[in-house]
């Protein structure tokens, strides 16, 4: 149990690499505010697509969300880091996570979203229509607005996952949680730092998982 605790659960080692720890939180949390909202936009872009009336870009969609969603994202994610400056395409790390995000959280969203738009009686449309609102008006402020509200609990799950996959940008040196837990192990030889990074990653996305609970004991009691 003591070697237990000095190798785990060492409260001076943790002193230590605490500033470390804080700064790759940081990052982490900035990584969070860019790329959530850029996976759920590109997500949005893909549900609109899928529902063109133009066969060609509806096919195309398919084949963009099924390549990405059966692309491993750390490939993604080295590819677009070290393939890209290859055709002098120079983004640097936080640009290289963001697009790789981007490409691969566009797909999973895109998909719980073209749920969403489908699960919306096609009357509330016709409606809309007949009231004069263009087709993109419709979309705009009929469609989506009750769309997102069908999916809030499949979009927080989907973000859960993603902030959780965050942590792969240690692959390519941007110094978020992993990548600075690491780094204070390497510094203490202790394996402390990288307990301390699970739990705050569980104290960060613990109000997430309480709020998915929340919504699909709603869904449920509506039922």
């Amino acid at each position: 149990m003591e070697a237990l605790i000095q190798n785990f659960f060492n409260v001076g080692i943790l002193s230590q690499a605490w500033p470390i720890l804080l700064r790759g939180l940081g990052m982490t949390l900035l990584l969070t505010i860019v790329v959530v909202p850029l996976g759920i936009a590109g997500g949005l872009a893909v549900a609109l697509a899928s529902a063109s009336r133009w066969r060609a870009l509806r096919w195309a969609t398919v084949a963009y969300v099924d390549f990405f969603r059966a692309f491993p994202p750390l490939v993604l994610l080295m590819f677009v880091a070290y393939g890209l400056p290859f055709l002098d395409v120079r983004i640097g790390a936080f640009g290289s996570v963001a697009l790789a995000f981007l490409l691969n959280t566009s797909s999973y969203y895109g998909e719980v979203l073209r749920a969403g738009i489908e699960s919306v009686p096609r009357g509330q449309a016709e409606a809309a229509r007949s009231t004069g609102l263009s087709r993109l008006q419709t979309m705009t402020w009929v469609v989506v607005p009750q769309a997102l509200r069908n999916v809030t609990p499949d979009l927080i799950s989907n973000t859960l996952e993603v902030i959780k996959l965050t942590s792969i940008a240690s692959v390519v040196a941007l110094p978020e949680l992993l990548h600075a837990a690491r780094e204070a192990q390497s510094l203490t030889y202790n394996a402390t730092p990288i307990i301390a990074a699970g739990v705050i990653y569980l104290a960060c996305l613990w109000p997430l998982v309480r709020l998915l609970s929340r919504f699909e004991h709603r869904q449920i009691a509506l039922h």
